[in-house]
């Protein structure tokens, strides 16, 4: 039986094989994410998206910082302060550390809820260059790039991709 993983790699080999029989296959590879990441559009929404959260790092510094200076304090001090001051210490450096990892997700959620929002306004304007770029090239064969091991740089079409969704901004 073949494994997924595979039936991944099955369909290009196929048509590679098949291809040295008769015509070449013209090839392209194409890293989608950087493509729109590296596009002007791209980099104005990922600017949008880093302002959105930077309430939210400034919050988690902030307490970072607090924690630090009790630490500090508590290191400093621990040998004039008594037990029960130390205990109340330890039990806000506690608080705060709670605090902060729960800031640390809800920045990490919103940052990724974020960039999928932008990966999913992006893509359709990909595809359509990617269509016309497909049309006016003549490829046979248009992969992404993450999973081959090896690919010659003639062949990677990203930047084209990426000054075409320039254009068409």
């Amino acid at each position: 039986m073949v494994s997924k993983k595979s039936k991944k790699w099955l369909l290009p080999a196929v048509l590679l094989l098949s291809a040295s029989s008769h015509a070449e296959l013209k090839i392209a590879v194409i890293n989608a994410e950087q493509a729109i990441l590296q596009s002007e559009e791209g980099k104005a929404k990922i600017e949008a998206i880093q302002a959105a959260v930077e309430a939210d790092e400034l919050k988690i510094q902030s307490l970072s910082d607090r924690i630090k200076a009790l630490q500090e304090q508590l290191a400093k001090d621990a040998e004039v302060i008594s037990a029960g001051e130390q205990q109340k210490i330890q039990k806000e450096i506690e608080d705060l550390n709670i605090d902060a990892q729960f800031e640390l997700q809800k920045y990490q959620k919103k940052g990724n809820e974020l960039q999928q929002d932008l990966m999913r306004e992006m893509t359709p304007k990909l595809q359509a260059v990617l269509t016309d770029l497909i049309e006016v090239e003549g490829y046979d064969v248009v992969m992404p790039r993450a999973g081959l091991l090896y690919t010659n740089a003639k062949h990677n079409i990203t930047r084209k991709v990426t000054e075409k969704l320039n254009e068409k901004q």
